[in-house]
């Protein structure tokens, strides 16, 4: 079973940063549970391909962008903490977030993006 820190950097970097979509289907089969909620400033969707939906739309709006862990995850119980950035590599990041997962039966349950503004 992965761990908290496992799952939380696999969901940034294999779920929302794959461009392969058979990759990163097979990636959220690993990460999350069938029925996750998550909740970004735009919407609140659940299930696995609603959330496989907005990575897409996602990577399909931002071509050649990436994403990157900005430290380390963070734990506390079973909530998982990653701050990341994106943006085209080697450049400075168009974007900020931080991720929240909520872990459960060795799954991501419960996904919350906040986007940092400076």
């Amino acid at each position: 079973m992965a761990t908290i820190e496992e799952l939380v950097r696999a969901n940034l970097l294999e779920v929302f940063g794959e461009r392969d979509a058979d990759r990163r289907a097979a990636a959220a089969e690993r990460v999350l549970a069938a029925d996750v909620r998550f909740c970004d400033p735009e919407a609140s969707v659940v299930g696995r391909d609603a959330v496989l939906a907005k990575a897409q739309q996602l990577l399909d709006d931002a071509p050649g962008f990436v994403f990157s862990p900005a430290g380390p995850v963070s734990v506390a119980q079973d909530l998982g903490h990653l701050a990341w950035e994106f943006g085209p590599p080697g450049a400075p990041p168009v974007a900020r977030g931080i991720d929240i997962a909520l872990v459960e039966d060795g799954l991501i349950a419960r996904l919350w993006t906040m986007l940092l503004t400076e």
